[in-house]
C-alpha cells in the first residue's frame, strides 16, 4: 500500500471544497457544546452547587478566553500556518471537552470551559481566513454562507441532542460527545494538512502589554455584570472592578497607539469605513441576542417547568432557521451587498426579542418557538453577508487577522450578552433567589424565586431589542462600497497565480 502523503499548499486551492468541508466540521463542534451546556445549566447548578450567577460562568469563563485569545493567535496564524493552527485547536477543545466531563467541582468545570475556550479561539482565528483564502472571490459569499450554516447546524443540534443526553446519560455526556468528533477531525486535518505552510513575512512582535490589558479589562467587566445582582451594584467589588475595567481598556487604546506591532491594529478601524461598521454591527449584535439560548432555555425549565428534552425542541427552532437560511443570505450578498441585509436582519432580531419579553409564564410551545424562528430569520439575514463584507475588506496576508478581529468582536459580544443580560435577569433574584432557582425545590420561595426569574428575563429581552435596533443603525453607516481590492500580487502563497483578487464588497 503506498504512503499516505501531506498536500503541497499549491494544491490547497485544488482541494478547496474539502478544506471547507473540514473547517465546516470544526466549526459545527463548537456551537454544539454552546447550546448543549444552555440546555444542561439547570442540571448542572444544583449538581455543583452553583448558584445562578456562578452557572453563567459556565459560558462565560469560555467565551471570555475565546475572546483574550482570538486575535494574538490570528496574528501568529497568518505567519506560522493557519491550518497548523486549526488543527491545533481541534486538539485543545477535545482535551477541554474531556476534562469538563470529568469535573468534580464549580471551578474544575469553570476551568476546563477555559481550556475549550482557548481552543475554540484557535477555530475561529482561522477558520474563516481559511476559507477566504483558498476560495476566489465570486465564491466566497457561497462558501462563508455554507461554513456559517455548519456553526447553525451545530446549534441546532445541541438543544435537541442536549435534551436527550442530560435527560437519560447525564449532563457529564454533553463534553464527551465532542470525543469521537474531536479525533475524526484531527486525523482527518492532518493528512489534509501541507508540508509547508509559513508566510514568507517576518512574524511580528508580541504585545503581551495589549494582551494583559485587553485580558484585565474584559475580565473586570463581566465578572460584575455577572454577579452585581448578589454583590450588589453599589458595592465597592463592583464598582471597584468596574474602574479597573475602564483604566484597563483605556490603557490599552494608549498602547495600541505606540507599540510597532499593536495586538489590534487601530488603523483598520480608523482608515477602513466598511471594516469599522461591519464590526461594530456584530458587536452590537452579538451583544443583543447570544444570551437568548441560556435565558430561554432556563424560562422554559424553571419558570414553566419543562424537561430538558423538551426543552431541546423548542430551542431547535432559533438555530433551525439560521441553518437553512445562512447560505441564501450569502449568496444573496454576492449579488446585492451586505448593507440591506445585515441592517434588516437586525431590525428582524429587534422585533423577536420583543416578542419573547411579552411571553406570558404559561406561553404555549408554538409561541415561544415563533418568537425564536424570527430571531433566527434576523440573525441568518445578518451573519453571513456581514462576514463576507469584513473578509472581503481586507488586502490578503490580513486576513486571519480580519477573521480574528471579527470573531473577537462577536465572541465579545456573546460574553458581554451573557454577563449583562444574564445579570440583568437576576436582577430581581438577589443572592437567596439565586440559589433557590436551581434548588428544585416546590415551595413559596422556589415559586417566588421563578417568578422573579421572569420578570428579570422580561427586562433582559428588551434590552436585547434596544442594542439589536442600536446595531442597525451601526449598519447602516458601511457605505455601499469598499476600497479598491489589493493587488493579485498580495496574495497569499495558497491563491494559485491568475487567481482573481478580492472583489468589492458592497
Amino acid at each position: 500500500m503506498p504512503a499516505l502523503r501531506r498536500i503541497t499548499v499549491d494544491e490547497l486551492h485544488d482541494r478547496r471544497w474539502e478544506l471547507l468541508a473540514l473547517t465546516s466540521v470544526g466549526a459545527f463542534m463548537t456551537p454544539l457544546d454552546s447550546s448543549i451546556v444552555a440546555v444542561a445549566l439547570a442540571r448542572m447548578g444544583p449538581a455543583l452547587h452553583l448558584s445562578f450567577s456562578a452557572s453563567i460562568w459556565v459560558q462565560a469563563s469560555y467565551l471570555l478566553a475565546m475572546a483574550i485569545l482570538l486575535i494574538p493567535l490570528g496574528r501568529l496564524a497568518d505567519h506560522r500556518g493557519r491550518v497548523h493552527f486549526y488543527l491545533a485547536g481541534i486538539a485543545v477543545f477535545t482535551l477541554g471537552s474531556l476534562l469538563a466531563g470529568l469535573s468534580t467541582s464549580g471551578l474544575w468545570l469553570i476551568s476546563s470551559r477555559v481550556v475549550q475556550g482557548g481552543g475554540a479561539a484557535l477555530l475561529g482565528a482561522t477558520s474563516a481566513a481559511i476559507v477566504t483564502a483558498v476560495f476566489p472571490p465570486h465564491e466566497r459569499g457561497r462558501a462563508l454562507g455554507i461554513n456559517v450554516m455548519a456553526v447553525y447546524v451545530g446549534l441546532s443540534v445541541g438543544p435537541v441532542l442536549g435534551g436527550q443526553i442530560v435527560d437519560h446519560l447525564g449532563w457529564r455526556w454533553i463534553f464527551f460527545v465532542n470525543l469521537p468528533i474531536g479525533l475524526a477531525v484531527f486525523l482527518w486535518g492532518w493528512l489534509l494538512l501541507p508540508r509547508h505552510e509559513r508566510e514568507g513575512n517576518e512574524a511580528p512582535r508580541p504585545d503581551l502589554l495589549g494582551a494583559l490589558l485587553q485580558a484585565v479589562g474584559l475580565t473586570c467587566l463581566l465578572v460584575p455584570l455577572t454577579f452585581g445582582s448578589e454583590w450588589g451594584w453599589a458595592s465597592a467589588r463592583t464598582i471597584g472592578l468596574l474602574v479597573i475595567s475602564a483604566a484597563s481598556f483605556t490603557g490599552f487604546v494608549i498602547t495600541e497607539r505606540r507599540v510597532r506591532d499593536p495586538l489590534l491594529n487601530l488603523d483598520l478601524l480608523l482608515h477602513n469605513r466598511l471594516f469599522a461598521a461591519a464590526n461594530a454591527a456584530a458587536l452590537l449584535n452579538y451583544m443583543a441576542l447570544y444570551g437568548i439560548s441560556i435565558l430561554t432555555a432556563i424560562f422554559l425549565e424553571v419558570v414553566q417547568g419543562k424537561s430538558a428534552g423538551l426543552t431541546g425542541w423548542i430551542m431547535l427552532a432559533q438555530p433551525a432557521v439560521q441553518a437553512i437560511l445562512s447560505p441564501f443570505a450569502g449568496r444573496l450578498s454576492d449579488r446585492v451587498g451586505s448593507r440591506v441585509l445585515s441592517t434588516a436582519g437586525m431590525v428582524i432580531v429587534a422585533a423577536g426579542m420583543v416578542l419573547l419579553a411579552f411571553l406570558p409564564t404559561d406561553a404555549s410551545v408554538p409561541h415561544v418557538m415563533g418568537a425564536l424562528a424570527l430571531v433566527g430569520l434576523g440573525l441568518a439575514a445578518f451573519s453571513a453577508p456581514n462576514t463576507s463584507a469584513i473578509m472581503g475588506s481586507v488586502a490578503r496576508p490580513q486576513l486571519s487577522l480580519a477573521s480574528a478581529f471579527l470573531g473577537t468582536m462577536r465572541v465579545t459580544g456573546m460574553a458581554l450578552s451573557v454577563a449583562l443580560l444574564g445579570g440583568i435577569a437576576a436582577s430581581q433574584l438577589g443572592v437567596t433567589g439565586g440559589h433557590l432557582l436551581f434548588s428544585g425545590g416546590h415551595g413559596l420561595a422556589a415559586a417566588g424565586a421563578a417568578a422573579n426569574y421572569a420578570t428579570g428575563y422580561k427586562y433582559a429581552m428588551l434590552t436585547g431589542a434596544g442594542l439589536a435596533l442600536l446595531g442597525a443603525l451601526a449598519s447602516l453607516t458601511r457605505g455601499s462600497r469598499v476600497p479598491s481590492p489589493p493587488r493579485p500580487d498580495a496574495a497569499c502563497p495558497s491563491t494559485p497565480a491568475g487567481a482573481p483578487p478580492a472583489a468589492r464588497t458592497r
